[in-house]
């Protein structure tokens, strides 16, 4: 397990371009060893060789000054859940069939996904806006891979992975939102189904099969073949994301123009509630941090950073809030010990 759990990780201290609206980036590739089937078509033994194979490549190849394997099946069911939490594992990788593991540099920055839906899921995350140097880490550490793995390939069809949707480039390029302004002001569904018709994916906090909470939003590709990691980062980067942020901020200035008390009683509601409350939900929480979050980024909130937001969003979560705990909680102590740590962080008692 990562060391400080009991943290953000780096890529979500708020110090990145964009931090206002942009969360993080991070830019996966799907890859395959060469002379193994896909998953779902190996045996027990295969994937054993599989896993031993990668995780000896990725411990071996420095593609970060330090890196942590940790052996999945071997690992506790809140271990598995703070991964996730942390977005260095899927909820799928948590849930499968063995073996299956996970190699993460110590500052969280890549995290490589062994055994998941393809053989290796290679991830960089960054703070704010920096798909570019995102996209420049995670090729670094495929080529570095592939001079001792070896890849499938296909000099037609590209990187051959478990999904047909992403054969080709094999890239996965996803940004994380705080749109808090167009939610208020229905603008919302506008974005989402101008991203269905561009055929982006737009999830929730977690990805894949998750509910938008706490306002915070996924966008991503969903296709890769027939494109260059160039022409899909480009389009993230200059057209698709940079109007998103333009759109979250008109709404955010209008909110301030002609609805200034509304704006001002959610964002000091939130700020009352979460300093007082005596019981706290996960849910309850995201959304009043989400508001607070908001008076911060427009500077109508003083004396709280955007990075303690974002922490707090992250270790209100079940698994860390009960890590954090020194145990497992049930549903009324979650609440309890959640009201209290957040009461205690944003006040400094």
């Amino acid at each position: 397990m990562p060391e400080h759990t009991d943290r953000a990780s780096d890529w979500m201290k708020g110090d990145g371009p964009f931090s206002d609206v942009v969360m993080s980036s991070r830019v996966r590739l799907a890859r395959n060893l060469a002379g193994f089937p896909f998953l779902s078509k190996t045996s027990a033994t295969q994937r054993r060789e599989i896993a031993c194979a990668c995780r000896d490549h990725l411990m071996d190849s420095g593609i970060a000054e330090s890196m942590l394997w940790v052996d999945l099946p071997d690992s506790s069911e809140m271990d598995r859940q703070i991964l996730v939490e942390r977005h260095l594992i899927s909820r799928q990788h948590a849930k499968g069939g063995e073996p299956r593991g996970v190699a993460i540099a110590l500052d969280e920055s890549v995290s490589v996904m062994v055994n998941e839906e393809d053989h290796l899921r290679i991830g960089v995350l960054r703070s704010g806006m920096q798909l570019d140097d995102g996209f420049a880490h995670a090729n670094q550490i495929d080529d570095l891979l592939e001079q001792r793995a070896g890849y499938a390939y296909s000099s037609r069809f590209g990187y051959l992975t478990a999904c047909p949707t992403n054969v080709g480039s094999g890239i996965r390029i996803s940004v994380m939102l705080h749109l808090p302004a167009l939610v208020m002001t229905g603008e919302i569904e506008k974005v989402k189904q101008a991203a269905n018709d561009m055929h982006l994916a737009v999830r929730g906090f977690h990805g894949e099969g998750t509910e938008a909470t706490g306002d915070l939003y996924q966008i991503s590709n969903q296709t890769t073949l027939g494109r260059t990691e160039q022409e899909m980062l480009a389009d993230f980067q200059r057209e698709i994301i940079p109007k998103v942020i333009e759109y979250e901020h008109a709404a955010r200035q209008a909110m301030a123009d002609r609805r200034t008390y509304l704006l001002d009683d959610r964002i000091h509601r939130a700020q009352g509630v979460l300093t007082s409350a005596r019981l706290l939900s996960s849910s309850e929480a995201l959304a009043l941090l989400s508001h607070l979050r908001l008076g911060v980024s427009m500077g109508r909130i003083a004396d709280i950073e955007l990075g303690l937001i974002n922490e707090l969003i992250l270790l209100t979560q079940p698994a860390h809030l009960q890590r954090i705990a020194g145990g497992r909680l049930d549903g009324e102590q979650r609440r309890e010990f959640r009201a209290e740590f957040v009461r205690r962080r944003l006040t400094g008692g």
